[in-house]
């Protein structure tokens, strides 16, 4: 929904240099669509770090605001996709490994949280993605199977989540992502405003 990833990779190579570190897209891909605490433990594993995750969860939290005041933004064709969602009475949620305050601090400058019928963060899951848990749930929150549910997932992390889930799941990677595997996805599109979406959303529908 937003470029968080790419803010991501500020943070962590900033907590990184303070260290004399470098954050490598090998490290990158470890961690993407992983919940914040196994993500920067998969950190401190790569680089032997002398830090806990707790450590490293307050250094993100004082790194982030900054960054994302000045460079947050949606992703292309996101608010249109939600239009069309909209218009077409089809009932939205997020289902996140991030925390849930983070959550609230991306969606708050764009007035997104009356847009979805609920909201599910790493605290609300044991198992964090590829771990299916969290689609379960969403799933059942939303009063249906899970193969009834359509996910837009960015990660390769993130896809085997939602498959493992059984529900049909449509990659939308950005130039981080672009290289991970997403065997099993129905679609493999552009960006949010891909038309093929749309066809597969009006397929849906019917």
């Amino acid at each position: 929904m937003f470029n968080t990833e790419e803010l991501y990779i500020d943070v962590g190579s900033e907590i990184l240099r303070r260290r004399g570190k470098a954050f490598t897209r090998e490290l990158l891909d470890k961690m993407m669509g992983r919940p914040s605490a196994v993500a920067l433990q998969f950190m401190i594993d790569e680089h032997a770090l002398q830090a806990t995750v707790e450590e490293l969860l307050a250094e993100t939290d004082d790194i982030f605001p900054e960054i994302l005041r000045t460079r947050l933004a949606t992703m292309p064709g996101l608010m249109e996709l939600l239009a069309a969602l909209e218009g077409k009475g089809i009932p939205k949620a997020i289902a996140t490994s991030s925390r849930r305050s983070f959550v609230d601090r991306v969606l708050t400058p764009f007035h997104l949280h009356p847009r979805f019928a609920f909201i599910l963060a790493s605290e609300d899951i044991t198992h964090g993605k590829p771990h299916p848990e969290i689609y379960l749930k969403a799933a059942q929150r939303h009063g249906v199977l899970p193969q009834e549910m359509l996910v837009f997932e960015d990660s390769a992390n993130g896809c085997r989540a939602a498959l493992a889930a059984g529900a049909m799941t449509v990659a939308v990677p950005g130039d981080h992502s672009r290289g991970h595997d997403f065997s099993g996805s129905v679609l493999v599109a552009d960006s949010l405003a891909d038309e093929r979406i749309y066809r597969l959303l009006e397929i849906e529908v019917r």
